[in-house]
Parts: C-alpha cells; sequence; structure tokens
C-alpha cells in the first residue's frame, strides 16, 4: 500500500466516531434497528456492525441514513462545522397545511413554520395523540388549540407547550389562514411530517 492509499489518522478517528454518533441519533429519534431498516433499505445486521464500529460506513449508506435522520453527511462524521450555516428550507405539504423546516439536523427538536388553512369555526378539530412534546407560538391569525376535551383560542404572540400523550390538534379559528412556528420533539416530527394521513 502506497501513502496515497494509507488512510490519514485525522480520517480513521473521524470514522470511528461515526458508530456512537449514528447510535445517539438513531436512540434520540425513538428508532428501534427494525424501524431503521425498513426506512433505510439497510438490513438489520448490517446497521447493528456500524453502530459498533464492526464496519466501517460507506457513502452509500452514510446518504440513505442522513436521509432518515434529516442530517448532512458533516454531522454523520463529525466534520469541522465550516459550511454555510443558512438553512434553505423546502415546503412540504401535509393534510391541506404548508410546513415550512426551519432547521436542519438538530437530533432533539425540529422546528417548522406552519401555515394552517382557513378553517370553519363549526368544524372540529382533528386530534392525535403520540409520544413527545410539542410547543406553538402564533405569528398570525387566530389558532384553535384541542387539547382532550378542551379547547383554547389563541391570538398572535401568544403561546403554549404540551405533552402529546394528550390527544391535540389545531386550526385556524376562522375561515382566514394563521401562521404558527412549532417545535416538535422527534416523535411529533414523525407524525406531522412522515405519518399518513389519520395514521398516528
Amino acid at each position: 500500500m502506497t501513502d496515497a492509499d494509507t488512510p490519514a489518522p485525522d480520517l480513521d478517528r473521524m470514522l470511528d466516531g461515526v458508530a456512537p454518533r449514528l447510535r445517539a441519533l438513531r436512540t434520540r429519534r425513538g428508532l428501534t434497528l427494525a424501524d431503521l431498516a425498513e426506512q433505510t433499505g439497510i438490513s438489520v445486521s448490517t446497521l447493528s456492525r456500524l453502530e459498533s464500529g464492526g464496519r466501517r460506513p460507506t457513502l452509500d449508506l452514510l446518504i440513505r441514513l442522513a436521509a432518515v435522520y434529516r442530517a448532512s453527511l458533516d454531522d454523520l462524521v463529525g466534520a469541522p462545522q465550516i459550511a454555510d450555516p443558512r438553512v434553505h428550507p423546502k415546503t412540504i405539504y401535509r393534510h391541506g397545511r404548508a410546513m415550512i423546516p426551519l432547521t436542519r439536523s438538530n437530533p432533539d427538536v425540529q422546528a417548522f413554520k406552519m401555515v394552517l388553512p382557513g378553517h370553519s369555526p363549526e368544524e372540529s378539530v382533528e386530534q392525535r395523540a403520540h409520544e413527545g412534546y410539542d410547543w406553538i407560538y402564533v405569528l398570525s391569525g387566530r389558532v384553535r388549540l384541542a387539547l382532550g376535551d378542551e379547547e383554547f383560542v389563541l391570538e398572535p404572540g401568544e403561546a403554549a407547550e404540551f405533552d402529546t400523550r394528550t390527544p391535540h390538534g389545531t386550526a385556524s379559528a376562522s375561515l382566514e389562514p394563521a401562521e404558527i412556528l412549532n417545535l416538535l420533539t422527534p416523535q411529533g416530527e414523525r407524525v406531522h411530517v412522515r405519518g399518513r394521513p389519520g395514521v398516528v
């Protein structure tokens, strides 16, 4: 092996740090190896070896893992943070509402700006329950927040936080759209962004 083929010590240290980082990301998101295998198409045994350091990650594997974790490759390998820190979000449309991601790779919490479409005051607010914790802040419009048997109307500048194991839901309090900031734990982010309509 030539000098050019020999991994640099810094590269070795970087790759050695991938295993615990992958394990920590999966744990924080509340995923099992089987869950991750289903979402990435990578076998459970390969994922287990990646997290134990028994297998060096390839670019193909890292790209698939980064997509699930909504992280950059630099985040997975612990590269120095010299990239542009600005977020360039792509709007996501779910259940008739627009969701604009404001965070890029935080494994503990995801921030979104949400535009809630106009909603008839006579219609009920759809509720869901799941593990996690949510925080919302009203930017414009008026927002109905349903929590179990209770319902609240939030005005611009008001905030609310709640345990999402309580059935909950939000909707505009009028026929005009409303805008909110929403901080979601990983469990809540999966429900809002990746869950199928009507499925928790």
